[in-house]
């Protein structure tokens, strides 16, 4: 499918399957517009996807909310001693600093971890970019530790990372959306590893869903 259809699809509020290469997670997550999240399209991840379900912010709008990378909190923290800083990740085993932050709860969930409950939290969270007082309305309206973590898309989204993060923000963008998105990676109950490209696309055609391979996505990007 093009790289049209899957814009005209998360437009939609359906879902994109979204591959980033072999050289780097080698993963096909599924992603949808925060902005149009129900607690059927929860349902829809656990189900078909399997991994962890996060939420991917634009940079600018992470910077606004002074969200910052999990990695740099614990590094800062005086609560870790230095032994226990070893543990830190700085760098994946594909090569990528991890894009994670801090993990939400909307104040009006119960435990947070329900379909309803993760889809509130998404979509209030893609609701906030429009807010004048975004900070004061994150702070006010959402809790921490909770259970949907937030992922921060790099600054230059491709062309500083390749990751699903700043992919699907950056997909978010082209189809002139609110630029926060969810994703899902999808994971393989047969062989308990990462669903294979060939089966993701099975997957993709079975059902509809436009497939984008990350390359391609990184091509015209650098063309646009």
């Amino acid at each position: 499918m093009t790289l049209d259809e899957a814009i005209t699809s998360l437009k939609r509020g359906e879902f994109v399957l979204l591959y980033d290469s072999g050289k780097r997670e080698n993963e096909v997550d599924m992603v949808v517009a925060a902005q149009f999240v129900t607690p059927e399209h929860i349902s829809r991840m656990r189900q078909h996807g399997g991994g962890l379900i996060c939420i991917a912010l634009k940079d600018s709008f992470a910077q606004s909310l002074n969200l910052q990378y999990m990695h740099n909190i614990l590094f800062n923290s005086t609560d870790m001693d230095s032994d226990s800083k070893q543990m830190i990740m700085g760098t994946a085993p594909y090569g990528d600093h991890p894009t994670f932050s801090i993990s939400i709860n909307h104040r009006q969930t119960y435990t947070g971890i329900t379909d309803g409950d993760r889809a509130l939290t998404i979509k209030e969270m893609a609701n906030l970019y429009n807010s004048n007082n975004a900070k004061s309305d994150f702070i006010s309206s959402f809790a921490t530790p909770g259970h949907v973590p937030l992922l921060l898309a790099s600054r230059g989204l491709l062309e500083t990372r390749q990751g699903h993060t700043e992919m699907s923000v950056y997909l978010a963008e082209l189809a002139k959306l609110t630029p926060v998105t969810a994703i899902c990676e999808m994971m393989d109950s047969q062989t308990y590893s990462a669903l294979s490209v060939e089966k993701a696309m099975k997957f993709a055609k079975e059902n509809a869903i436009p497939f984008i391979d990350g390359k391609e996505l990184l091509e015209f990007s650098k063309v646009h």
